[in-house]
């Protein structure tokens, strides 16, 4: 890689030019739809479509705590799938410190999901312990 010199600066046009475009692409699409788009003012315009069945009920209803912990316990165990994915794109080159770094990492894992299992967090039935 030449390092640049202060006379040899990249352009800078072009970054502007495709800004400049997508702003007034952007902004024209918005004023076309505003001018060209259908003016509806019936009651039904206004009202919430859920596949054909009319709603009952409030938006705001209540969900579980289970609900919530297998959420985070989903985000958790996804995540730790992704560090294990990145190890098992790259085992060859980290050898067998790699393989037993990722050995002690799913012990832990397995570790941990015992553990919440035995405490009865991963039981969702309404007479579960939480």
């Amino acid at each position: 890689m030449i390092p640049l010199s202060a006379s040899a600066q990249p352009a800078l046009w072009p970054l502007a030019v495709y800004f400049a475009a997508t702003l007034l692409l952007t902004g024209g699409m918005i004023l076309l739809s505003y001018f060209l788009g259908p003016r509806h003012r019936g009651k039904e315009t206004g009202q919430p479509y859920e596949s054909g069945i009319v709603s009952t009920g409030t938006a705001q209803g209540r969900l579980s705590v289970q609900y919530y912990l297998v959420a985070m316990f989903f985000v958790i165990f996804d995540l730790e799938a992704v560090f294990i994915l990145a190890w098992a794109v790259s085992y060859r080159r980290v050898g067998w410190a790699g393989f037993i770094e990722v050995a002690v990492f799913i012990g832990i894992l397995m570790a941990t999901l015992a553990y919440l299992w035995r405490l009865g967090a991963l039981d969702v039935r309404p007479g579960g312990r939480t």
